[in-house]
């Protein structure tokens, strides 16, 4: 008989109203892949709230385990880059929306989609940086293509006390830029400034329709936010600068004109943290592992049970997280 386990289960009623519950599974009822983990932290990222509540139609498969990622030790494998003990992280593929995700004690995947935890962290400092913090390193990676470096002037981050944006401002803080932290959440602000935010303004400032092109007042962003803030993001962009997106807190439309990247150069930068090839994958964690300060991580990240995850997700979709919260599953 194989042992049972918690896990968190969204599913929907044929009149299209989903519930979630927590139930027990076993590992037969897990879904197909070629390696099974024994899943030790999440996190609840954004997403995880938009999942369970059921705001967005992020969960595309019913019944669903969700929990976009995990950190972990494997238990089973039949995959040639992984065996018993080895200590793995996962990020995105659809995990938690339409694969069976991490919010349970147990998790069988596609070897694909694992990479290696860094040596230099925990799994728990895995999952504090977790998808959110994952990408904000991708966006800070992206602009260094791009670039920009620390002399061209400040970057500015939306949603800053959100899990990218608190994430995106201690990276960029620790490789020597001057950041601007955009945030509704002024209270915040000895929170954000011991980040390194050299530069606190309120979202409201941003989230309104403005012009197609404003006064140049950074040489690149981070967004998380999307729609009217990204617009006014990208008008007050100075020349040949850049800004990497990567959510979309206030919207997913972009009511913006050509005006900055024809006048000014400047770049939008897409990023896809769900299915980015395993080589950035694990460049951006070996990255994590080596320019995130994890005192900050430390003071950015709390901890929560599995039965905490529920309520969480509904706190964070309506935007009363500060930082990262991890999961001890």
């Amino acid at each position: 008989m194989t042992q049972r386990f918690e896990a968190v289960l969204i599913t929907r009623g044929e009149d299209k109203q989903q519930s979630v519950d927590f139930v027990e599974l076993d590992e037969n009822e897990l879904m197909e892949g070629d390696v099974t983990v024994a899943v030790e932290f999440s996190t609840v990222n954004y997403k995880d709230g938009l999942a369970i509540t059921g705001k967005a139609p992020v969960v595309r498969r019913f019944p669903m385990v969700p929990g976009i990622d995990f950190a972990g030790t494997v238990l089973h494998s039949s995959h040639p880059d992984w065996q018993e003990g080895d200590k793995v992280i996962l990020n995105g593929w659809g995990v938690g929306e339409t694969h069976y995700g991490a919010y349970a004690k147990r998790a069988r995947v596609s070897g694909d989609w694992l990479v290696p935890l860094p040596s230099a962290i925990s799994a728990r400092d895995a999952m504090a940086v977790g998808t959110a913090g994952y990408t904000a390193m991708l966006c800070v990676m992206a602009l260094e293509r791009h670039g920009i470096t620390p002399d061209r002037g400040p970057v500015i981050v939306t949603g800053a006390a959100g899990g990218v944006g608190s994430v995106a401002l201690a990276i960029l803080a620790r490789l020597g830029y001057s950041t601007i932290a955009s945030t509704g959440r002024p209270e915040e602000e000895a929170y954000l400034r011991d980040l390194g935010a050299s530069e606190i303004i309120h979202r409201d400032e941003l989230s309104s329709p403005g012009k197609p092109l404003g006064k140049e007042r950074w040489a690149a962003g981070v967004d998380a936010v999307g729609s009217h803030t990204l617009a006014n993001v990208l008008a007050m962009t100075a020349e040949n600068g850049a800004v990497a997106a990567c959510g979309l807190a206030q919207g997913m439309d972009l009511p913006a004109s050509v005006a900055p990247f024809i006048l000014r150069g400047v770049s939008l930068l897409g990023i896809n943290s769900v299915t980015a090839p395993k080589a950035l994958r694990m460049e951006a964690w070996q990255r994590i592992a080596t320019d995130l300060d994890l005192e900050k991580l430390a003071a950015m990240s709390e901890t929560i049970s599995l039965r905490d995850v529920i309520k969480a997700g509904e706190d964070i979709v309506a935007g009363k997280v500060r930082g990262r919260l991890v999961v001890e599953i």
